[in-house]
């Protein structure tokens, strides 16, 4: 098992915790919803997965609060990973089983199904969980590009639409309300974001290129949450998959770090784990 696997069960196990119960609270009003309204995503209707009642949504919240504390903790990492993966599946049926389906969801349950495969012995599936996670963050990029020219009346429709102005006019802050008076930054905007999620595949570059793209996808998030208030909060969360959070690990553990940098994918054995 790599130490970078270690971090990103931490990171991702406890963010769990904080979806639940901080950013998604509404989902357990679901419970109380008359079942009229249940209309099930494909998964739910192939799998027969029961109407949510409060009982059922309060025993998933439960089992899946009490499954992740185990995952982050690092006990008993695949069979309590394979129940987090399982109840937070549910979980995003039952939350988006009545309208919209936020697609900020994708990496993370990426994230949830490689993290359990991951066998202490062997460091090939480390390699392979944590290149799973960082080619999903590339697709949710390319994919959004693919669902403006689907749902946008084609790419160039959408380029040359006002999508922008009428996201700060409806949510705006401060800081995005400003440019309300310069509409042209906003329409060159749009191109610099189909610009940004068309050159995503250069977060898999190893080196300076990597870490560029990196920072350049991070500042994108931070600026349209200063300017419209959306932040994709799971999907940014699976982008510390691209750090090589094992210089942390040694970090504190006291030992000097590597000389070269690790490419996107290579991890590092961990000390407690390698057995």
């Amino acid at each position: 098992m790599s130490a970078r696997v270690v971090w990103l069960r931490r990171i991702v196990y406890s963010f769990v915790w904080l979806d639940v119960l901080w950013l998604t609270p509404w989902v357990r009003d679901h419970g109380d919803v008359p079942s009229r309204l249940y209309r099930p995503l494909v998964l739910g209707r192939v799998l027969h997965l029961p109407t949510p009642t409060p009982r059922l949504v309060t025993l998933v919240l439960v089992a899946l609060l009490v499954s992740s504390a185990i995952a982050a903790l690092g006990k008993a990492p695949r069979v309590a990973g394979t129940a987090v993966f399982l109840l937070y599946l549910e979980w995003m049926v039952i939350a988006f089983s009545y309208g919209k389906v936020d697609h900020d969801r994708f990496t993370f349950l990426v994230a949830l199904a490689v993290l359990p495969t991951v066998a202490a012995a062997r460091r090939d599936t480390a390699v392979f969980a944590v290149r799973a996670i960082q080619v999903a963050a590339v697709l949710t990029y390319l994919l959004s590009v693919y669902a403006k020219h689907r749902f946008g009346g084609g790419l160039d429709a959408w380029l040359d639409s006002t999508t922008l102005l009428r996201a700060v006019v409806r949510r705006g802050t401060l800081i995005g309300d400003v440019l309300t008076h310069t509409p042209w930054i906003l329409h060159a905007a749009q191109y610099g974001v189909v610009a940004l999620e068309l050159l995503s595949p250069l977060l898999l570059v190893p080196g300076r290129v990597g870490r560029a793209m990196l920072a350049s996808v991070v500042a994108f998030h931070l600026v349209t949450f200063a300017t419209v208030t959306i932040l994709f909060v799971p999907h940014v969360v699976c982008l510390a998959a691209f750090l090589p959070l094992e210089d942390l690990d040694r970090r504190l553990r006291g030992r000097p770090l590597r000389a070269r940098h690790l490419r996107p994918g290579e991890v590092l054995v961990h000390p407690d784990v390698a057995r």
